[in-house]
């Protein structure tokens, strides 16, 4: 194995990883309290906890599998080394669009629940149709 670029992959590779990181979880924390402020529009103090406690988990999530991919084969030339951290940038952004889609879907069952409890129960049928013992 050729070692010869691999210092600068792994150099700017943890760099813009780490970069994305931090911006993508500041960008959910600003964006999800609002949302969580809709969610637990009676207890704030809970929805400020729990996008504390999410964006915890997103940097322990996407840093600890950044890191985990950090290992790649040497390059032989420049190209090579772009063309190793390409790949290892662009499984990096399908991993947090992933992760990021996984986030947006947990909000979504968070708030379906919360708008079913304040929901009013469903309406009772006012007549019966009653059922045909013949059928054509």
């Amino acid at each position: 194995m050729n070692e010869t670029y691999l210092f600068e992959v792994y150099v700017v590779y943890s760099l813009v990883a780490v970069a994305l990181t931090i911006w993508l979880a500041r960008t959910l924390f600003r964006t999800g309290s609002v949302f969580l402020a809709d969610v637990f529009a009676d207890r704030p103090d809970l929805a400020e906890a729990v996008n504390q406690l999410l964006v915890v988990g997103f940097y322990l999530l996407n840093l600890g599998y950044a890191f985990y991919m950090l290992k790649a084969e040497g390059a032989d030339s420049s190209f090579a080394a772009m063309e190793v951290l390409g790949q290892k940038l662009g499984f990096l952004l399908l991993s947090l669009g992933a992760i990021h889609f996984g986030n947006l879907y947990l909000f979504h069952l968070i708030r379906q629940r919360s708008q079913m409890a304040t929901m009013p129960p469903p309406v009772r049928p006012h007549m019966n149709l009653g059922t045909s013992s013949t059928r054509a």
